[in-house]
């Protein structure tokens, strides 16, 4: 069980890095977005690793930015310091075959005012 479940709309009070990434994510904001992680922060996109700035940028440049990604957060929850946020996300990628609603989940681990670990998959509801 989560121990703290919140409306999206209650994102900023649960954590400011966090609801600062949809904002910055939403907004194809590159520099804002990499500004939220620490410097040796892990990105795991779909198991692949992004360690690191450098590789943040990579990764959110192309899967991000130039795909144009928005996130529409349905679920936010606080468990033991990390935050999980469940959105549609939605972009100019091919949806062929994909669900839809397409429905990632987000589990950030904030310290501070930086995110030093984000991982991120698709829900799955066909297993």
């Amino acid at each position: 069980m989560p121990t703290s479940s919140y409306s999206p709309k209650a994102l900023a009070v649960v954590s400011r890095p966090v609801a600062a990434y949809v904002e910055a994510t939403n907004s194809f904001d590159l520099e804002w977005l990499l500004a939220l992680f620490a410097d040796d922060a892990l990105v795991n996109d779909q198991l692949r690793d992004y360690w690191g700035k450098p590789a943040i940028r990579e990764w959110a440049e192309r899967d991000i930015v130039s795909q144009k990604l928005t996130m529409d957060a349905t679920t936010v929850i606080e468990h033991y310091g990390k935050v999980i946020v469940t959105a549609n996300v939605r972009g100019k990628f091919d949806m062929a075959g994909l669900p839809d609603p397409l429905v990632y989940a987000f589990y950030f681990t904030p310290h501070g005012d930086r995110i030093v670990q984000l991982i991120i998959l698709r829900n799955r509801y066909d297993v």
